[in-house]
């Protein structure tokens, strides 16, 4: 069926936020001057959404997958390792491993490795020539390691060989309050032989890339500007690749997705969408805002349905940059003019909300808006927290507001049988 509009959606990561004290009580969305924003919120429904399940946190890939169709039941099985691998084209075959990975500033002491920054500086040049050295590297038990760059300090490790299992911690500290404890993985349940193998490989790869890395020349370098050198890897979110479900494929509609940043990239590459990225989109607030709401408008032309994704609302929080994050929103305020128009149906959400002040991703619902010609209107009168938490979508969980969006579209048909995958988060 072809909808009787198209639709666009915006999607600003870590978007939520709670109130920062920089701000007397309001949050940086609630402090920034969005007058287009507003605009929509006013003559439209605004609403707060549920990446997943009231009060659970969740990363970028399971909140920002769910935006773009993945049924809620894959959504808690889909691990970030092979999404980032298909993010950077990376072959992921049946058996292996896919696992995300940082490069780091790691230190050693005696045989023990400990973080001493969880992103080397956010590194952003000669990531491709520091993994040079550590491809098809053996890790006993028959296992070859490679690991591949991705996006600024990212990268994607594959392990392959026989007898593997994804069912291992996570080496990468994040924000815990003891980062300098040692970088080892374990099995997730003692006693796994497969999951034991895999996480003894994965540590000796980590002692092996930290030997090769720590006096590359990449990181000479770097310590002579004065940069932290990235001298070791950290890793979380082991996967193996499994079949996911999609809505907006289910609905045989045509999806364009635009992105910069390689977790979204390889999401809308695990879906079959047209996936447009450009040199000046970056998971930065450097990213060329203008350029990608071209590449939006143009996309349109040819697609029932596209998604905008943004990171650096997200960067600017993990960074505890508040101000950071209410400018950065200003300026895409600002930019997204270009894409009103009259018969368009436009959402506005996030994949998550992220506190500023701590850092963290937290469950705080994400503030919602969808505007499309004739819709009912409520009583907000501006895009922020505050107003949306009383606005007339409700609280709705993010494949509700998707569907909310896809019926102004007239994309939606009848409740069927064969659509409960996408109602049911257990199926």
């Amino acid at each position: 069926m072809s909808p009787r509009r198209k639709g666009l959606l915006l999607i600003l990561d870590g978007l939520g936020d709670r109130p920062a004290a920089l701000f007397h009580g309001a949050t940086p969305l609630e402090a920034a001057h969005t007058p287009r924003l507003d605009r929509l919120a006013a003559a439209g429904l605004c609403g707060m959404v549920d990446p997943l399940f009231p009060g659970v946190p969740v990363a970028t890939h399971t909140g920002t997958g769910i935006l773009l169709g993945l049924a809620p039941g894959d959504a808690v099985r889909l691990s970030r390792g092979p999404v980032e691998a298909a993010g950077i084209g990376l072959p992921i075959e049946p058996g292996d491993v896919a696992i995300r990975c940082n490069f780091a500033t790691l230190r050693a002491r005696g045989d023990k490795l400990t973080v001493v920054d969880r992103r080397a500086g956010r590194i952003r040049e000669g990531t491709g020539e520091l993994a040079a050295g550590l491809q098809q590297l053996p890790v006993g038990d028959g296992i070859l390691a490679s690991l591949q760059p991705s996006t600024q300090h990212r990268a994607v490790l594959r392990l392959s060989g026989p007898g593997l299992s994804a069912a291992i911690t996570d080496t990468d500290p994040e924000d815990d309050a003891n980062p300098g404890k040692e970088l080892l993985s374990r099995p997730l349940v003692p006693g796994d032989p497969a999951a034991a193998r895999t996480a003894e490989a994965l540590n000796r790869f980590i002692r092996e890339a930290h030997k090769r890395l720590r006096d590359h020349p990449v990181n000479r370098e770097r310590k002579r500007r004065g940069l932290p050198p990235a001298t070791g890897i950290i890793t979380r979110g082991a996967g193996m690749l499994h079949q996911v479900r999609n809505l907006v494929h289910h609905l045989n509609l045509r999806a364009a997705l635009i992105a910069g940043e390689g977790s979204v990239r390889g999401l809308g590459r695990l879906f079959d969408y047209t996936v447009i990225t450009e040199p000046g989109f970056s998971a930065l607030p450097d990213t060329d805002l203008a350029a990608k709401v071209r590449a939006a408008r143009m996309a349109l032309d040819e697609h029932d349905l596209v998604f905008m994704h943004v990171k650096a609302p997200d960067i600017c929080a993990h960074d505890l940059a508040p101000d950071k994050k209410r400018d950065f929103l200003e300026r895409f305020d600002e930019a997204i003019s270009p894409l009103f128009t009259d018969d368009l149906v436009i959402g506005v959400s996030g994949d998550h909300s992220t506190n500023s002040t701590t850092g963290n991703h937290c469950a705080d619902p994400v503030p919602t808006l969808l505007h499309y010609p004739g819709t009912r209107r409520d009583g907000c009168r501006h895009f922020g927290e505050s107003d949306c938490i009383g606005g007339g979508l409700g609280r709705i969980p993010a494949t509700g507001f998707l569907l909310t969006l896809l019926d102004a579209m007239g994309a939606m048909h009848n409740l069927r049988p064969d659509d409960r995958i996408f109602f049911t988060p257990g199926l």
